[in-house]
């Protein structure tokens, strides 16, 4: 079978990695080994390269260092859920396309499960609740403020790029809640990049070989391009709420470039305008991901849970959930496939160079609106918020401790008055 002889290229490449007695007993480890760390990954997608070094190098030995970073670089390098992309591509390579749904699986569920409850709970609280609620939003300010500083620092810091990204958050500002206008500003800083950034240094990738075929990488990529393009089409040809949620955040997981945080402002175009549900509880729920490990993603289950119109609860959740990161999961195999060819082309990186400029400034459009507006109501907020930015940037306090910490002193103000 392709998927035994992929373990099996695999275990020869990687050396240390002792082959499973079978397939299923291969798919059951990774599935084991993502679940612990779908258990216990907090701290969002840089923190789980950490966690997956040390786990599938250090620990386990399934591939070595230089094949990791080169697989962080492919995750990186794509749109969609970056830590996610890893893990799949790193239970792929274990043990064929198999694996790479055991690895998604494990590291998804637990946070996805958390978020599910909390939107169930969410909707029957009392008025008593309201300031932890309010902590929750204010704790959403920090956490997006500090996503834009340590994105800029890394993504545009210098005076190209930065141009971009003040640029990007302009045109965003001025078509708040405007789900295509963000993407044509996605598009635009990537046309800005190949024009005015292809005179940085080009980053040396290797090829090598992996198991995952062009056959595959192709239909993967003509998935994606069709279903980007056809879902559309078909929530306008027939107004069903189904088709609409799947296109909402199928396009939200397939166009954000960076992961994690920048998807929010994708998100919140999505979902609030159309009152299908209320920018309150979309920043709430945006706070509460923030207390639960595994992918900052999984907030779709949350979204899907908490819609007004059918299908919600569990339904709508593990619908949002499938459809956002149904992109990653084509990506990752696209990735596979084309290992390195792409990322070391010149017109390559300086398009994709633009395109990470203009995320940081969709970011920090995001942080002004709704983020800012919708939760800083008067300067204690503010304060509160500015304490919640200062455990997260200068004592590098984990943001779910924070998240608490914010979200209990919310109460407190409220009892307050």
């Amino acid at each position: 079978m392709a998927e035994d002889r992929a373990v099996a290229a695999a275990d020869a490449t990687h050396g240390r990695a002792t082959a499973p007695a079978s397939r299923a007993g291969a798919v059951l480890e990774v599935l084991g080994v993502a679940l612990r760390l779908g258990l216990t990954s907090f701290g969002g997608p840089i923190a789980h390269i950490g966690y997956f070094r040390a786990e599938y190098v250090q620990r386990r030995g399934w591939v070595d260092e230089a094949t990791f970073a080169d697989l962080v670089a492919l995750a990186q390098f794509l749109p969609g859920a970056a830590s996610s992309k890893l893990g799949i591509m790193l239970g792929t390579l274990r043990v064929g396309l198999w694996g790479g749904l055991a690895a998604w699986v494990g590291f998804t569920l637990p946070s996805a499960i958390a978020l599910v409850i909390f939107a169930y709970g969410a909707r029957s609280i009392g008025p008593e609740a309201a300031g932890w609620l309010h902590g929750l939003k204010i704790v959403a300010v920090a956490v997006v403020a500090q996503a834009v500083w340590s994105m800029a620092r890394n993504l545009a810091w210098d005076r190209s790029r930065g141009t971009i990204a003040l640029l990007a958050a302009a045109a965003t500002l001025a078509f708040p809640s405007n789900a295509a206008a963000q993407v044509v500003v996605i598009v635009i800083a990537g046309l800005l990049g190949l024009r005015f950034l292809g005179s940085m240094a080009i980053e040396d990738r290797p090829h090598i070989r992996v198991p995952i075929g062009r056959t595959i990488a192709f239909s993967a990529l003509g998935v994606y391009l069709v279903l980007l393009v056809l879902l559309p089409l078909l929530r306008q040809a027939f107004s069903l709420q189904p088709i609409a949620v799947v296109d909402s955040f199928f396009r939200s997981g397939a166009l954000v470039f960076g992961g994690g945080h920048v998807v929010l402002p994708l998100l919140q175009a999505e979902v609030v305008p159309p009152g299908w549900l209320s920018n309150e509880q979309f920043l709430a729920g945006y706070g509460a991901a923030q207390a639960v490990p595994g992918p900052l993603f999984t907030f779709a289950a949350y979204l899907g849970a908490s819609l007004g119109p059918e299908p919600n609860g569990v339904a709508g959740a593990a619908l949002a959930l499938v459809a956002i990161f149904l992109p990653s999961f084509l990506l990752a195999y696209v990735a596979l496939g084309s290992w390195g060819m792409l990322r070391s082309r010149p017109a390559v990186q300086a398009t994709l160079r633009g395109i990470n400029a203009g995320v940081v400034g969709l970011l920090l459009a995001a942080l002004y609106t709704p983020v800012s507006t919708s939760a800083i109501a008067r300067p204690l907020d503010f304060a509160l918020a500015l304490l919640a930015f200062g455990l997260l940037i200068a004592w590098k306090a984990p943001p779910w401790i924070v998240v608490l910490l914010t979200a209990a002193a919310g109460a407190l103000l409220q009892s307050l008055g």
